[in-house]
């Protein structure tokens, strides 16, 4: 399941997954279908663990959560494109800033997952960083149990917010309605 992976482990890449991983044909297929708001949901959903984590890591660096907290401002249209771009830029700034690959990818993650409410297509990049951050932190021997489960977690969110549109009851910025 995971040989395109040890083939970029021993290629020594700096991304381990990318769509065309065989692990997530599933879950690249589904966040495909999905509407935009629903994949928004989802990738805030599935970046509060990996925000928390980090701040877990680094509790004096308050960027990430910034970025986190503008794009929501951003997705229910109480700040412009600018502020969150900015904040966001920001986190990726963080990660090339630590000298720590696993929360490096961790932060790379928290960034593109806030960028979703830009384009739904970013939201693949949490997937990409956070699953890469996993093979980093567990090792070569021990990751695909938790990447495993991180990749079922990843499907049953993204289900969930298909089938359930609580979007309805939420505030969303104009340019998310059309």
């Amino acid at each position: 399941m995971f040989c395109d992976v040890e083939e970029k482990i021993a290629n020594k890449n700096k991304l381990l997954f990318n769509k065309k991983s065989k692990s997530l044909r599933i879950l690249v297929e589904t966040m495909d279908e999905i509407d935009h708001r629903s994949l928004i949901l989802w990738a805030f959903d599935c970046s509060r663990h990996t925000l928390d984590k980090f701040e877990k890591r680094y509790p004096y660096e308050k960027r990430p959560r910034n970025c986190y907290e503008k794009s929501l401002e951003w997705s229910y249209g109480n700040i412009k494109m600018p502020e969150a771009k900015k904040a966001i830029l920001e986190c990726h700034r963080v990660a090339k800033e630590i000298n720590d690959t696993v929360y490096s990818a961790y932060c790379h993650g928290i960034a593109q997952a806030c960028s979703t409410v830009h384009v739904k297509e970013h939201a693949f990049g949490l997937v990409i960083y956070e699953l890469t951050a996993m093979v980093l932190e567990n090792g070569r021997e021990k990751y695909e149990n938790q990447v495993t489960e991180q990749i079922k977690h990843y499907l049953n969110r993204l289900l969930f917010f298909r089938d359930n549109k609580i979007d309805n009851n939420r505030k969303w910025a104009k340019f998310l309605m059309k």
